[in-house]
């Protein structure tokens, strides 16, 4: 007869608030550990992903994704999810040094992302 155990339980994040859309990109190694919701830039030289900070100079100042889950590339380039699209949860991102909500809103307008602040 089969036995059922519990092996835990799901519990989603809601970071986004709906229809998403999402693809697969390199997080560059050195990137150190970054968590979901991490607002990140693409650095144009080699497409890999990084913590969008403002005052960068490689590409990755400009907001680009938000990272899906948590991951470590303190040592070596880590591919992962990130979201490109729908509406998220703006207390639940994590920017980068420099930005605010409204600077990467501006941003995330353009590119189909839009920033909610949830009511309840």
């Amino acid at each position: 007869m089969a036995k059922f155990e519990n092996e835990g339980a799901y519990v989603p994040s809601m970071l986004m608030l709906g229809h998403h859309r999402a693809r697969k990109v390199t997080i560059k190694s050195g990137a150190g550990v970054l968590g979901e919701g991490t607002v990140l830039g693409q650095v144009t030289a080699d497409k890999k992903y990084l913590k969008s900070i403002l005052a960068a100079n490689d590409g990755s100042q400009v907001p680009d994704a938000i990272l899906s889950e948590s991951v470590d590339a303190t040592a070596a380039d880590v591919e992962a999810i990130v979201y490109i699209a729908g509406e998220v949860d703006q207390d639940k991102l994590i920017l980068g040094a420099g930005h605010t909500l409204g600077s990467v809103d501006a941003v995330f307008r353009t590119k189909s992302i839009w920033l909610v602040k949830p009511m309840g």
